[in-house]
């Protein structure tokens, strides 16, 4: 059963991804601007949205329409709190000195403590309540 499902959509970062392939379009003609503006074109795609589902079993997440999935079973986390990123994080996929971080617009996220010692992150317009339902989960 599906506790809890949201999309979040990324403007800026798709937006700015968008931005950078329109100017790339715009220099002198060649395969390197078609590379360059395709390969902004994708990332675009790719990385436009951040989904979050919570099962009864397990925390799943993925960019786009698919790309960059990650499952992480239930029984594997030991906590999950709301947190705010330093802006320094920045967007997409990242390293920071609390694990890796998983996002596409905003500060808030949730931090995810693991069986295994190791923290990640994971960007969302709501983490109060995916930290709230995460919790509940890992309670039962």
């Amino acid at each position: 059963m599906t506790r809890y499902e949201h999309t979040q959509v990324g403007h800026t970062t798709g937006g700015a991804l968008l931005a950078g392939a329109g100017l790339a379009l715009l220099g002198p003609a060649g395969w390197a601007k078609a590379a360059v503006a395709g390969s902004l074109g994708i990332g675009a795609a790719l990385f436009a949205s951040l989904t979050v589902r919570v099962t009864d079993t397990e925390l799943h997440f993925y960019f786009g329409p698919g790309f960059w999935k990650k499952r992480i079973p239930l029984d594997e986390i030991t906590a999950a709190r709301a947190v705010r990123n330093s802006p320094w994080y920045g967007w997409g996929i990242r390293f920071t000195p609390h694990g890796w971080l998983y996002n596409v617009s905003g500060l808030g996220a949730v931090e995810i403590e693991k069986t295994d010692g190791t923290t990640l992150r994971i960007g969302t317009d709501e983490p109060e309540k995916l930290a709230e339902v995460l919790a509940s989960a890992i309670a039962h």
